[in-house]
């Protein structure tokens, strides 16, 4: 009966993943759930999840991470990538590849990319060359980059773990990682060699019309003396309720109102600043109670406006000064599946949403209500200050101008040493990635390189969350026995097979699996199948586990098979179809060439 409920429970949770009724986080804990709610797992086994290895491990190396990142070392060589990359398109191509791949094996591949793509975007002004024509690649390489350690994802982790607690020996730090460097190589040739022939030249989003556009829709409106509006709040306001205006900013006599809030209260003769779409300003026109002064379509590129000019032989402070931003919702941002109106967005953040563009679509209307995906663009219209707020605290990526942090070598000696020690201890065989990992993290928050509070929000709960609750769909298959059903019905009907040709189908079944659900959810369900199959087969576990590894974090075909994927899509006003025409053929290249690499380095 139990093994019943685990393959329904299973089935559940990957109609789940496939329709995305809920975030994957969240549908994990629910299959978490239902296995203990049917008793299919004890609550002990089903929350093991939590201090399971793997989890505990990518908590501290997120730690780690952000510690490299907070020292600024990537912006310290950001200059000099940028200079080369500068050259021409295949320099570009080259620079930034290369450290996508580098940085990727040993930190957060999510923060490597997010780091990137401003620095890309920065060329790409400054060169001519089209956006598509390169963050497609660097999102490609960073997941190359991953495959070639141990720590490189957290797929590799969770694997690794999971055979450690089936009894089976731990890899290594650097133990697959000649081919994965195989497998890189490959890859690169083929970036190198199609990107410019495949990869489509698009328009920026700028170009495409996500900044002009939401800036048409801007217009300066007077109230005169007999409107409804005046001494009403912004929230009672006709201009709101009826018109569905966004109120970006209040002039009122000599100075200009710089805190606006629901509660803020419109008088007569205020120069207003408004948002509306073209049907509703007409109708505002008509109303004689308005006074309306002009479109803002000159409106450029990070603009000051009129009312930050000097007034009355004074200027307005620097940090009060507002511009319109691009940015970008990052993998991980606590934006993400909620709306503006949930977050009470420009209350807290003192910045307005003129335009979202989610996937190809550009919504410029009602942004209010749209709910909010990792991966989308949006077009801010806010202060200096505001915009360092939202990017320090990781809920945005600003795309608008990329400027490097100084190096602080006070903190970034330290945390390269222990990032060092970290991988030379696991690597060394001095002690687990765990402990190492756990040992670096404390370090990290002991020498003040992170204070704890900024420790905690370095981690990225939701990972920890889905990593917690997939695991339980492991558990639950091994103790059921449906590892062992599934494994023995592909020994039986591929058992006489050549060994490479059913790691070859193994491999495929898991890449394909990835690319509708998360990496973590296939490797979760591949990885007891694979321990009982190379039982039943009387062969070396490792090959198979290595071709879990690789075919989780090698997917490519889609924008939403991977977080650095879906973290390109938008900035580089990619289709649906790009994901498929470049992704696909090259899934299958490293397909075939991961079927003949991996036993040259690991034998049945």
């Amino acid at each position: 009966m139990d093994l019943y409920l685990t393959v329904a429970i299973i089935g559940i949770g990957i109609i789940l993943f496939i329709k995305d009724y809920f975030t994957i986080d969240t549908t994990s804990i629910l299959i978490m759930a239902l296995f203990i709610v049917a008793g299919v797992l004890t609550p002990e086994e089903g929350f093991s999840g939590f201090n399971h290895p793997a989890t505990i491990t990518l908590g501290c190396m997120f730690v780690i991470s952000a510690a490299v990142f907070k020292s600024g070392i990537i912006d310290g060589l950001s200059t000099r990538i940028i200079k080369i990359a500068k050259i021409n398109y295949l320099f570009a191509l080259m620079s930034f590849c290369a450290t996508a791949a580098v940085f990727s094996a040993f930190i957060n591949d999510s923060a490597v990319v997010a780091i990137l793509i401003p620095m890309a975007l920065l060329v790409c002004r400054e060169s001519g060359i089209s956006p598509s024509k390169l963050l497609i690649p660097i999102s490609f390489a960073a997941l190359f980059g991953g495959t070639c350690t141990l720590i490189g994802t957290s797929t590799n982790i969770l694997v690794s773990s999971y055979a450690e607690k089936s009894g089976l020996e731990a890899f290594g730090m650097f133990e697959f990682s000649l081919a994965g460097l195989c497998l890189l190589a490959i890859g690169m040739v083929y970036i190198f060699v199609l990107s410019p022939i495949l990869l489509p030249k698009r328009e920026t989003a700028e170009e495409a019309g996500l900044q002009k556009e939401a800036e048409s829709y801007i217009a300066q409106i007077e109230l005169l003396e007999e409107n409804d509006d005046v001494d009403k709040t912004i929230t009672k306001s006709k201009l709101i309720n009826d018109y569905k205006a966004q109120i970006l900013t209040i002039k009122r006599k000599h100075h200009r109102l710089y805190e606006i809030n629901g509660e803020t209260i419109l008088r007569v003769n205020d120069t207003i600043k408004i948002l509306i779409n073209p049907q509703s300003l007409a109708k505002l026109q008509e109303n004689e109670d308005y006074k309306v002064i002009g479109s803002e379509e000159e409106v450029k590129q990070a603009p000051r406006y009129d009312s930050d000019k000097k007034e009355e032989g004074k200027k307005k402070p620097q940090k009060e000064e507002k511009k319109i931003y691009e940015v970008m919702i990052p993998y991980g941002s606590d934006l993400a599946e909620k709306s503006l109106q949930q977050l009470n967005f420009r209350n807290i953040y003192y910045a307005s949403v003129l335009a979202i563009k989610h996937r190809k679509e550009t919504i410029t209307q009602d942004v209010s209500n749209i709910i909010l995906k990792e991966g989308d663009m949006m077009l801010l219209f806010a202060s200096e200050k505001a915009i360092q707020e939202l990017t320090s605290r990781k809920l945005v990526v600003s795309l608008s101008e990329y400027q490097g942090k100084k190096v602080d070598y006070k903190k970034a000696i330290p945390a390269v040493l222990i990032t060092i020690g970290v991988v030379s201890a696991a690597a060394f065989n001095l002690t687990s990635i765990l402990v190492s990992a756990m040992v670096g993290s404390l370090l990290i928050v002991t020498t003040a390189i992170l204070k704890p509070k900024e420790a905690y929000e370095a981690i990225e709960w939701k990972v920890i969350f889905m990593m917690a609750g997939v695991l339980s769909m492991g558990n639950a298959l091994e103790k059921t026995g449906g590892s062992d059903i599934i494994s023995n019905f592909i020994f039986e009907n591929l058992g006489n097979l050549d060994t490479r040709i059913t790691l070859s189908l193994i491999f495929l079944i898991t890449f394909l699996s990835t690319n509708v659900l998360s990496s973590k959810a296939a490797a979760a369900l591949m990885t007891p199948i694979v321990i009982s199959l190379a039982d039943a087969m009387q062969v070396s576990e490792k090959p198979f586990l290595i071709g879990v590894m690789f075919a989780c974090s090698l997917t490519f075909m889609t924008p939403v098979s991977y977080p650095v994927n879906t973290m390109v899509y938008a900035p580089g006003n990619y289709k649906f179809n790009d994901f498929l025409k470049f992704g696909t053929p090259l899934n299958f290249i490293i397909w075939i060439a991961a079927s003949f690499i991996i036993p040259i380095f690991f034998p049945f």
